[in-house]
C-alpha cells in the first residue's frame, strides 16, 4: 500500500529535543525494514513540515515506525493511490 506521511515538528522544542530527533531520524534511516520503501521525500520551504510517499504492507507498520517521533512531531498518515492518464486539455 502507498501512504503519504506528513510530519509537522512540534513548536517549543528545545535544542536537546532537536538533537534527539536527529539521532532518532538517523537510526530510522539506518534500519528501514525490507518491506518498507520510501518513494520520495520533500520538506516545506519553511522546514515546518516534511512529506514522504512510502510503500508499506499496512498502516500499522508506519504507525510503529513513527512511534519514536511522537514526542517531537504531529503526524498524519494518509493512504493514497497512484493515478495515471490525467492530462491538461
Amino acid at each position: 500500500m502507498l501512504f503519504m506521511l506528513i510530519n509537522r515538528t512540534r513548536s517549543g522544542l528545545a535544542a536537546a529535543d532537536y538533537a534527539e530527533l536527529a539521532t532518532r531520524a538517523k537510526a530510522f534511516y539506518a534500519a528501514i525494514p525490507a518491506e518498507v520503501k520510501i518513494h520520495g521525500e520533500w520538506a516545506a520551504a519553511d522546514q515546518s513540515h516534511n512529506y514522504a510517499v512510502i510503500e508499506a504492507p499496512d498502516i500499522a507498520t508506519l504507525q510503529r515506525l513513527q512511534q519514536p517521533f511522537e514526542r517531537f512531531t504531529d503526524t498524519q498518515i494518509v493512504p493514497i493511490n497512484a493515478i495515471q492518464g490525467w492530462t491538461a486539455s
